[in-house]
């Protein structure tokens, strides 16, 4: 069996690496907007099928493509990847002090089959100082990252704790990842 990694982020593919040692990464473009009215937990599935669809339609049946896709949610409202500067230093300032939820959305296509399912982990920062913010966002690290940080990197350092899995909150749930892949091998 041939694994593909749907997806270009270099955590996703360190945590994938946890689970199978060899893989190829192929992505495609696909439309990530979603209808206003869906909730950020059902986006990201929604978004990591769409994903993971467009590559597994371009192979053969014996090749397992693993996707996946994450949001932060901050009392229902999604954030996503910040848009410029100003957009991050906002989501940064919304979060401080604060608990949020970050979902990611994970799907297996296998065999003609899609197997998917959502992880959720609940994030409380600490009170956060515009300085400290504004550091932040000028280093570069939020800019590529739903919610406008990375926990693995700098945004760390604004964590108080979590309620639920660590690579939840990196991007791709390792046990819910491990367990789709096993329905869809036992299938």
């Amino acid at each position: 069996m041939k694994y593909i990694l749907a997806s270009k982020s270099p955590r996703r593919k360190e945590l994938l690496g946890e689970l199978i040692d060899n893989f190829e990464i192929i992505t495609k473009e696909v439309d990530e907007s979603l209808p206003g009215n869906i909730h950020p937990r059902e986006g990201v599935e929604i978004l990591a099928v769409r994903k993971g669809e467009a590559v597994a339609s371009e192979l053969e049946n014996n090749c397992m493509v693993i996707s996946s896709d994450t949001l932060v949610e901050l009392g229902g409202v999604p954030l996503g990847k910040p848009a410029d500067r100003a957009d991050a230093i906002s989501m940064l300032r919304m979060l401080s002090g604060k608990a949020h939820n970050v979902h990611t959305g994970v799907a297996v296509h296998f065999g003609g089959k899609c197997y998917s399912g959502v992880a959720t982990t609940a994030v409380y920062f600490r009170d956060m100082t515009d300085a400290e913010i504004e550091e932040y966002v000028d280093s570069g690290d939020p800019m590529d990252k739903a919610g406008s940080y990375g926990i693995q990197s700098g945004g760390g350092k604004f964590v108080e704790k979590i309620e639920g899995d660590y690579d939840t909150v990196v991007g791709l749930s390792v046990a819910l990842t491990k367990r789709l892949i096993n329905e869809a091998i036992n299938d």
